[in-house]
């Protein structure tokens, strides 16, 4: 495969992972967050001082990047989560600049300047092979009680809380979930990169993660596969036109969430059944069409 086409394919990988825990938080429990690259950077610097600092292998890094994401997210959770509406999505944001403010000023990690020299672990294949257990294990937990109880909260807080439903506990673990995912996506992206620097994890980042959220579709696994493909791989299509590629990617986003509020998928997922119910509906319209002919 082409050297850039690849790489264009990893870094869609890369994004995927933090959109998928996004999508769980936002698009299936109803939280918006603008602090997921704040969660990246934890994950990723982490990740990448287990590997250079302590030797350890990349998988068990990525783990323990992971970890320290999730327990960060736990704390940050546990203070924030009984805020009501916008209030969530402020503090959220608060957080992912403080964490970059604060990478900033740690010389341990090579503060403003960065931090060159981490291993190339990524490729593309531990990005499928990453990428496919987690929409695994997501899709299992969506199917299951705790996350029809997720969509319950997102539904309406107030009939769940009355249904018996621990609502603080099921978005504390949403967002633990969630961060878990952007810790690994900040580990794979600090292994590819083999470059850290805290301005890659600024509010820009955060905000083309709830983007790609959005525009794949709240509520859809697959809409978060669609949208981390079309949304990485855009700015790249459109190089070509040099300093006027962002305006078009930009435009795009907006006629897509002008013409599909709900997003490209708008919460329907391609599984086996959908497609075969998909194949049916055509193979319907065909026969009642040539009918109609005759």
């Amino acid at each position: 495969m082409d050297a850039y086409i690849q790489g264009i394919l990893i870094l869609s990988g890369i994004n995927l992972m933090a959109v998928l825990g996004l999508s769980l938080l936002t698009g299936f429990t109803g939280l918006f967050s603008f602090g997921h690259a704040g969660f990246m950077a934890i994950g990723g610097y982490t990740a990448a001082a287990m590997t250079v600092k302590y030797h350890m292998p990349f998988i068990p890094a990525l783990l323990i990047g992971a970890i320290a994401a999730s327990f960060v997210s736990a704390i940050i959770g546990a203070l924030t989560l009984k805020l009501k509406g916008d209030y969530f999505c402020i503090a959220t944001l608060g957080f992912g600049e403080a964490t970059r403010l604060i990478l900033d000023n740690v010389q341990y990690f090579g503060g403003a300047r960065g931090w060159p020299g981490i291993p190339a672990y990524t490729n593309l294949t531990n990005v499928v092979i990453i990428n496919i257990i987690a929409i695994v294990l997501l899709a299992n937990l969506i199917r299951s009680k705790h996350g029809r109880n997720m969509i319950a909260v997102r539904e309406e807080e107030l009939a769940s809380q009355i249904a018996g439903i621990n609502v603080f506990k099921y978005k504390l673990i949403s967002l633990m979930i969630s961060a878990a995912y952007a810790g690994i996506a900040g580990g794979l992206m600090a292994h590819y990169m083999t470059f850290l620097q805290p301005k890659m994890f600024a509010l820009t980042k955060s905000t083309e993660l709830t983007i790609i959220v959005i525009f794949g579709g709240l509520g859809s696994i697959s809409g978060s596969v669609l949208g981390a493909l079309v949304l990485t791989s855009l700015p790249e299509i459109l190089r070509a036109f040099s300093n006027w590629r962002l305006v078009i990617y930009g435009l795009a986003v907006i006629i897509i969430m002008i013409t599909r509020p709900e997003g490209l998928m708008g919460g329907y997922e391609f599984t086996p059944q959908s497609m075969k119910k998909l194949f049916s509906n055509l193979k319907g319209k065909r026969l009642k069409s040539s009918e109609g002919r005759e």
